[in-house]
């Protein structure tokens, strides 16, 4: 048997990109999950996910489908969906989003026009590379309302106020739900059998109701 290989994260920055060209790329990839693609005002950056990034994309939204279902509190997982204005020339693919103050609002709705519609409620970004790009101020500008940013260092929970994020200790879509006790549960979820993690994740998850 050959041995696997693991390609590292990798994200480049392309200059002068036009908006039709970022659309062509995203019409080229409708259907596959990678690369993922944020363009901002002309600057695309490219980013390829590696093994560990994509593990710690699950554990982040494993842990927010059971805490929302311990909790009882509807939620709507729309993955890495493509967000794009093209009045604001922005567009960004998240690790993952979810609706979860908007969740019944969205429900069953499977055209959503960012011009019109909320923007995702909660958006999650593994950071195991430096991004090349600050997509923050394109998520501020969507109007995105939290942002989780996740390091192998720590998990930084963003709130949006006014047009900046500030730095938070709790969740804003999950009040009961701590900076810490998410960052080491996703630790948790790297070094446990699954089984374990699970069971760990349920465990969490019912003391907060």
């Amino acid at each position: 048997m050959g041995n696997v290989l693991t390609l590292p994260e990798q994200r480049v920055v392309l200059e002068d990109v036009s908006w039709g060209t970022y659309e062509h790329l995203l019409a080229d990839h409708l259907d596959k999950s990678v690369p993922r693609f944020t363009f901002d005002r002309g600057r695309l950056e490219i980013m390829s996910p590696s093994s560990e990034h994509e593990e710690y994309k699950q554990a982040l939204s494993m842990l927010v489908e059971m805490l929302a279902d311990a909790l009882g509190v509807d939620i709507r997982n729309l993955g890495s969906t493509t967000f794009k204005r093209t009045e604001l020339e922005r567009g960004f693919e998240a690790d993952v989003c979810f609706y979860v103050q908007s969740a019944a609002r969205m429900r069953g709705k499977f055209h959503i026009d960012p011009a019109v519609d909320p923007a995702p409620d909660l958006v999650i970004e593994v950071e195991i590379t430096a991004p090349a790009l600050n997509k923050l101020p394109i998520y501020a500008e969507f109007n995105v309302p939290e942002v989780w940013r996740y390091d192998e260092d720590r998990l930084v929970v963003l709130r949006l106020s006014g047009d900046k994020y500030f730095e938070s200790s709790w969740s804003l879509a999950f009040p009961q739900a701590s900076a810490h006790d998410i960052y080491r549960l996703v630790q948790q979820g790297i070094s446990l059998r699954r089984s374990e993690w699970l069971a760990e994740l349920r465990n969490w998850a019912h003391k907060l109701k």
